[in-house]
């Protein structure tokens, strides 16, 4: 497959993959594991070793109600109890956090995966100003077809009026009085 058509399957996977939680677009760390070729507590545990490189707006534990809000969306799968799974919430990784991530990690998959989650965060930023603008396109076709309805209504009560006969008493007398 070429070069730029795997680009895209790969930001378009990265893309699902993200989610907006507090306000800001965040990639769940199991998720981000994946992506960088690590097993989840190996992400977990470079993280808590350089846990001054994550500051809170680069990445932060999920709280219980945001987990189960993510369990609804069908976002993160819910384990049985008995069946593994995850003891504590997961973290949830900002763009710039994901690319700390990787820094940290230092593998060539993270180096090479870290492009790809950039691109995603993008790609995503565009889509929203895109849908921002077309937002504004149609307020203001709104904002014109209200103008126009109103014209539009005073040219119809202007035919009415002119269409209406004219009162009884008003009729003039024809011929010479």
């Amino acid at each position: 497959m070429p070069r730029a058509r795997h680009l895209s399957v790969a930001t378009d996977q990265i893309v699902r993959q993200i989610v907006v939680l507090r306000g800001q677009k965040i990639i769940l760390d199991a998720d981000l594991a994946k992506l960088y070729g690590v097993e989840t507590r190996v992400l977990v545990q470079a993280v808590k070793r350089n846990a001054e490189r994550f500051p809170a707006d680069f990445m932060f534990r999920v709280t219980a109600q945001e987990l189960a809000a993510l369990r609804s969306q069908s976002v993160i799968s819910k384990t049985q109890p008995g069946r593994g799974g995850r003891r504590y919430p997961p973290y949830a990784f900002t763009e710039h956090g994901a690319l700390m991530a990787a820094t940290i990690l230092n593998s060539p998959r993270a180096v090479e995966m870290s492009l790809y989650v950039v691109r995603a965060f993008v790609r995503l930023r565009d889509l929203i100003a895109m849908n921002k603008a077309f937002a504004e396109k149609l307020k203001e076709l709104e904002r014109r077809i209200d103008d126009h309805d109103q014209v539009v209504v005073e040219i119809v009560q202007a035919l009415r009026e002119l269409m209406a006969p004219p009162p009884a008493g008003s009729k003039r007398k024809i011929g010479f009085v």
